[in-house]
């Protein structure tokens, strides 16, 4: 019995070399500064968000998955989000208002942006890739928590690679936001509120993830 409790230990020791993420973790003061330098919107920003929100109403206007991932991989709508649960997890109170501002400001302009470019642009029957953000299911929770994960182990290890691109499309944050602009543009109001609680689904589980992270 002895014997066998300490080759159990021995293989945990060996498997747990390959899971510990503590030898690639990047200093603490630069994580912190980079997701903070990542919350703001103004400028530059503010404008690739415009012109992004533009690319994915317009992929959601042809039913292109292909314009819309695009439109996914140049947002930067996850910088406020992945504020907001470092915020928490590090009880920085300044860092929270920036980013819960910050996420408004952005959520507010882009749910605009679509509203102005579909009441602009004609678009007949809803097609598949704007019904697809009206009815959010358990597996967006769960891909949102493990994208969210998956975001902030990124973040905090010196090997980031191409994560944060790969979290923005498995999580959609900008398809439901362009779909809840369709809602409001064409009076279609359950798609406004299914699409903005989807998109209220994946902030709050990436934001938790990240405080748990």
């Amino acid at each position: 019995m002895g014997e066998s409790v300490k080759r159990l230990r021995a293989m945990w020791r060996g498997v747990r070399v390959y899971f510990n993420i503590m030898p690639d973790k990047e200093d603490e003061h630069q994580i912190v500064a980079q997701i903070s330098s990542g919350v703001s919107f103004r400028g530059a920003n503010l404008w690739v968000l415009i012109f992004a929100i533009f690319i994915a109403s317009l992929g959601l206007n042809v039913n292109s998955p292909a314009v819309i991932i695009g439109a996914m991989l140049i947002s930067p709508l996850m910088g406020p989000i992945i504020g907001m649960g470092l915020a928490v997890g590090i009880n920085d109170v300044e860092l929270l208002k920036r980013s819960a501002r910050s996420f408004g400001v952005a959520t507010l302009i882009s749910v605009l942006t679509a509203t102005a470019y579909f009441l602009l642009t004609p678009l007949g029957d809803a097609r598949s890739e704007l019904l697809a953000r009206t009815s959010p299911t358990l597996y967006d929770v769960l891909i949102a928590t493990c994208g969210g994960a998956a975001g902030i182990i990124a973040l905090c290890t010196k090997g980031k690679g191409n994560v944060i691109p790969g979290v923005a499309i498995a999580t959609a944050l900008m398809p439901p936001l362009c779909t809840a602009g369709y809602g409001l543009a064409t009076g279609h109001w359950l798609y406004f509120l299914g699409a903005f609680y989807l998109f209220f689904i994946n902030t709050v589980f990436i934001s938790l993830a990240t405080y748990v992270g």
